[in-house]
């Protein structure tokens, strides 16, 4: 049989199960995407910048069982699209991106596009492929998925050159994918496993901390927590991992830069299992917090393990399968332990904190507190909650209980801003039987807005919320305490509401509490419509969350001494003067 590349690359995708493909087309990738507009299974979307279209295919890879895939031209395209690949990347997320190529049959140099991109895409990609033959389309597309889900997840570049799309070439097989199954656990794996059951079962105060890596295990951690006695404390980016209004949760972070209820259960903590989580910069508060000597650590990973915490027990694995097996260990160990105190001790502290918030007076501007206080309220268990980088990420983890696996989506290790919008619409695309709300400062609304054009066009119901307070507020805040000043952080005035007339979005403004409950209720009522709405929040950033206090003082901390001073001094003297 005779099949031109671009079939051969679309039965390929539609193989490993690709849904959605987001993109630009360009002359070097038209045929492709004239065969995916035949497919029954992938929808080509097309988005306003390729960055945008990574966001998008990043947030289909947390919120669905499938895998999140671009369609770009080379060159430019990927160049755009590189903070939403890397974004994947150093989040572990898989991804395939497929790209367009040159023709690799052409006598002629100096060819429109011409880049070397497997070298400049080597830096934030798993694995790179330019396929050189119509024999190696299937193959090297199964390749690439199979590396972008195992392990430690991440996208994957393929390039597929431009003539190979367009010719026919005779093929000998159509293989079907098969998955590669799971590993039984092996008799190492199973030791270990039972070395942990046993301390975390004697232990006095027992400590769970969960990362992205465990949103899988979501089911097994609630049973382990409750088994135990054991506080849970997550990650940002494992905000979902476990349910908030479940009496253990203790909520966001540890050490210094945590909010009440999880400072004081680690505090005590004589043994903590952690799972799924690496032990990054934000998830431990700028690495400030201190973990007992017996942590045990659970990670498809192993290159994680004693990074910044010396681990007592290391155990690599998938985390479900990890602790289905440990969950069963425990049973092994003797009765359920009595958590009413613990639950009790959480309850207070959570209480006390969101009291803090209470009392903080925004003086006519939207209490931060009162708003996820709202929205909770009105929102299913099942709505999907997408945020960007700025200080409302933080207000979010600290203030907005998350109740299903999966229900929280934010960009973390790379930590680009931008991403809540896009990440939102093709969240919204996935769902949309569900909720969707995005939750973003404005600086970074700025950013990524014109996409909201793409959901207008497609007809996606889902509301933007965005945290307006005219300032990149994160970076102003940590600018405040040493300098004094806020050297560009400080906003260009936009309106907002001009951005919804350009795009054809729907918009709404909160610019009191005593506006909240109507304007939810008007924002959430227009995108069932299939309408985009932008919620305009007059939000009040005057309070600082627990994270950003803690790693202010944090990094205070271990400067030098006499950067130390410096820092004070100036900081003082300004005070004085400016």
């Amino acid at each position: 049989m005779k099949k031109t590349g671009a079939w051969l690359a679309r039965y390929a995708m539609e193989q490993v199960g690709v849904k959605y493909t987001f993109g630009i087309p360009g002359v070097h990738n038209t045929e492709l995407y004239d065969e995916l507009n035949n497919s029954e299974q992938i929808t080509p979307y097309l988005v306003t910048h390729e960055a945008h279209g990574g966001f998008m295919a990043d947030a289909i890879s947390r919120t669905t069982d499938g895998i999140g895939s671009m369609l770009i031209v080379p060159a430019a395209g990927i160049t755009h699209a590189a903070s939403g690949v890397a974004e994947a990347y150093l989040d572990g997320i898989p991804m395939l991106v497929i790209s367009g190529g040159i023709r690799n049959d052409s006598k002629f140099d100096y060819q429109l596009h011409q880049l070397d991109q497997l070298k400049l895409v080597e830096g934030f990609t798993k694995a790179q492929f330019k396929i050189a033959t119509h024999e190696d389309i299937i193959d090297t597309i199964y390749k690439a998925y199979d590396i972008a889900i195992s392990g430690e997840p991440g996208p994957v570049f393929v390039e597929l050159p431009v003539n190979l799309q367009l010719d026919k070439a005779a093929i000998t097989s159509l293989p079907s994918y098969v998955r590669v199954a799971k590993n039984d656990l092996s008799d190492a794996q199973m030791t270990a496993i039972r070395s942990a059951a046993q301390s975390l079962y004697q232990a006095k105060n027992p400590v769970i901390f969960a990362g992205w890596g465990a949103v899988g295990a979501f089911d097994e951690l609630v049973k382990i927590a409750e088994h135990i006695g054991s506080p849970v404390s997550t990650s940002l980016q494992g905000i979902s991992a476990f349910p908030a209004n479940h009496p253990m949760h203790a909520g966001f972070c540890f050490g210094p830069a945590a909010a009440d209820a999880p400072q004081k259960a680690f505090a005590k903590a004589d043994c903590v299992l952690a799972i799924g989580t690496r032990f990054a910069e934000i998830a431990t508060g700028s690495f400030g917090g201190e973990l007992p000597d017996d942590l045990i650590h659970i990670d498809i990973n192993p290159e994680v393990f004693g990074k910044n915490f010396p681990t007592q027990i290391a155990i690599e694995g998938d985390a479900q399968q990890v602790a289905q097996a440990l969950l069963t260990e425990l049973l092994a160990q003797g009765d359920g332990k009595d958590s009413s105190a613990t639950a009790a001790e959480i309850a207070a502290n959570k209480a006390a904190y969101r009291k803090s918030w209470y009392d903080h007076d925004s003086k006519e501007r939207v209490n931060p507190a009162l708003f996820f206080d709202e929205l909770r309220s009105q929102l299913d268990d099942d709505a999907n909650i997408v945020v960007d980088d700025g200080n409302h990420t933080f207000l979010s983890a600290e203030l907005m209980p998350i109740h299903k696996a999966r229900g929280f989506i934010s960009p973390t290790d790379f930590n680009c801003m931008g991403y809540a919008t896009p990440a939102a619409i093709a969240t919204a695309f996935a769902h949309p039987e569900q909720e969707t709300v995005a939750i973003v400062g404005d600086g970074a609304f700025m950013m990524t807005c014109m996409e909201l054009a793409t959901a207008v066009n497609n007809e996606i119901g889902v509301i933007i919320g965005v945290f307006n307070d005219g300032e990149l507020s994160q970076i102003s805040q940590a600018q405040q305490i040493p300098y004094n000043r806020k050297t560009c952080t400080v906003l260009p005035q936009t309106k907002l509401q001009g951005i919804a007339i350009a795009t054809g979005a729907d918009y709404v403004r909160v610019e009191t509490n005593d506006d909240l409950n109507v304007a939810i209720s008007e924002a959430r009522e227009l995108a069932k419509r299939n309408r985009p709405v932008i919620l305009d929040i007059n939000i009040d950033y005057t309070k600082a969350t627990a994270f950003t206090q803690g790693i202010v003082k944090t990094n205070l901390k271990r400067m030098p001494l006499g950067t130390k001073v410096r820092m004070i001094g100036r900081a003082i003297y300004r005070k004085i003067t400016d």
